[in-house]
């Protein structure tokens, strides 16, 4: 494992970015690491972007990631992905979800953006809508089951999420956070692309 491992969640408000966030720096300190988290959430309500940082190692001294060490970037939003690019790690993987939510200030996707994104990560995994309906996921729980697809590329084992899941899941959501979470588990072991980075 890098030390610390770096993993960056970005999407826009309303998505449970910050939720998620939550399960991963609990799951990490279940683990028995050091935790460093860093959070900006300030224009959730008008739909403007969300990101975390979650650092965790055997000693973390800063909870924010550098441009260029993001080992995981899970993004709940394509043009999140994008604009958060450059702080990727070069091995980074990447994983996104693929539906429409347009960030404040973006009127259009260009052309051709999933194509760069093939381009710019070396381990990538597209979460459909398609997917997640025939997975049963309800849209409340996309951002856990996002998360258990960049679970995979994680050093943490499914035991720590799934307790992390049970002490942050909100009252009675448990069980419906927990399926999410393997079924997007599930997604990224069977849809993971390996794609040449372009630098």
């Amino acid at each position: 494992m890098r030390e610390p491992f770096n993993v960056l969640l970005v999407g826009v408000g309303g998505q449970g970015i910050v939720l998620a966030s939550d399960i991963l720096a609990e799951a990490a300190a279940r683990s028995g690491l050091d935790v460093k988290k860093s959070e900006i959430h300030g224009m959730s309500r008008r739909g403007g972007p969300v990101f975390a940082h979650v650092r965790f190692g055997p000693k973390v001294w800063s909870p924010v990631i550098a441009q260029g060490e993001a080992d995981v970037i899970c993004a709940l939003e394509p043009m999140e992905l994008l604009r958060w690019a450059p702080w990727a790690a070069p091995d980074a993987a990447a994983v996104y979800l693929g539906v429409a939510m347009l960030p404040v200030g973006v009127d259009a996707y260009p052309e051709g953006l999933a194509a760069d994104l093939g381009r710019l990560f070396g381990r990538l995994v597209a979460v459909t809508a398609s997917d997640l309906r025939q997975a049963r996921v309800a849209p409340k729980v996309r951002n856990t089951a996002l998360l258990g697809a960049a679970s995979v590329f994680t050093p943490l084992d499914a035991d720590a999420y799934a307790g992390a899941l049970a002490e942050c899941s909100p009252r009675g959501t448990y069980e419906t956070n927990l399926a999410a979470f393997e079924a997007g588990r599930g997604l990224a072991q069977a849809n993971q692309k390996e794609t040449a980075r372009v630098e």
